[in-house]
């Protein structure tokens, strides 16, 4: 076995190769001793991998003695290089490559200058650093204004000072489909935002001024905030029956970040979309 390269089995696959991934690239090269290309190219990913002084880890599986692994990552024609990343395959090619091409494929699979300060600001911001936690990202941001976790991180960080509201806007800048984990992030910073009205205060004004849809919304955001799901989807949906189009369709917005929040599969989700939906149509 190289110093430099890890054989990696079957049963060392996840623990090696998955689980690593979360904290450094790893490269995998699958070979076998009867493949010629995979001799030719063994000593340049090796150094590659030390010119590169830890940028990622590089292991070998042997595919006729580990055909799980194998299977799983479709070892169809060897060699083959799968990068991973984050728990997964990040970038892969087939073949002999020449060693400026297994650089640039390693460029793709290597964290950036930005991702690292990203990183810092994510991981101050878990610290309760978030004097430390801004000044990173402040760096990164700089470098790329668009950077998708740094955005994420910039909300995160505007959530940890307790300012949901500019933390939703946050992901606002972000492309999303609705549907993504974007959406459900922001869906729950905006719940967040109404989990310190009063509840007892909003019950009694909805109870005194039952046409009056803005106590009925906010009791509703509460609720929600407060976990009370199946109450605060009650209030919400009563707001629709009576006026699906105030404030902008609120009352069905606020509906819509419950069931982000409490996810597709949940019966209360499948429940009152039903229910939701006759409302509308």
């Amino acid at each position: 076995m190289s110093d430099i390269a890890k054989d990696v089995t079957d049963a060392s696959f996840a623990a090696d190769v998955i689980e690593r991934s979360h904290t450094i690239p790893v490269v995998v090269d699958l070979w076998a001793p009867w493949c010629g290309p995979c001799r030719q190219l063994a000593p340049m990913l090796e150094r590659v991998a030390e010119n590169r002084h830890g940028d990622f880890e590089l292991v070998k599986i042997n595919i006729d003695e580990n055909p799980q692994a194998a299977t799983e990552l479709r070892a169809q024609s060897i060699p083959l290089v799968i990068g991973f990343r984050d728990g997964k395959i990040a970038g892969q090619f087939i073949g002999l490559n020449p060693e400026s091409a297994i650089n640039q494929f390693i460029d793709t699979l290597v964290p950036s200058e930005v991702d690292r300060l990203v990183g810092l600001a994510n991981a101050a911001i878990d610290a309760g650093d978030l004097d430390a936690a801004q000044n990173s990202l402040d760096e990164a941001l700089a470098l790329e204004p668009r950077h998708e976790q740094g955005t994420i991180a910039q909300a995160n960080l505007h959530a940890a000072r307790g300012d949901y509201e500019q933390a939703a806007l946050t992901l606002g800048r972000l492309p999303s489909d609705g549907h993504d984990e974007i959406a459900r992030l922001a869906a729950g910073f905006r719940l967040q935002a109404a989990g310190s009205e009063d509840i007892e205060s909003l019950t009694s004004e909805v109870a005194a001024n039952p046409d009056d849809l803005r106590p009925a919304i906010r009791l509703g955001q509460a609720l929600g905030a407060r976990g009370d799901f199946e109450a605060a989807l009650e209030v919400l949906l009563n707001a629709v029956q009576k006026d699906s189009s105030y404030g902008d369709g609120a009352a069905r917005k606020a509906m819509i970040d419950l069931f982000g929040v409490m996810g597709a599969q949940n019966p209360l989700t499948r429940d009152y979309r039903t229910k939701l939906s006759r409302t509308l149509y």
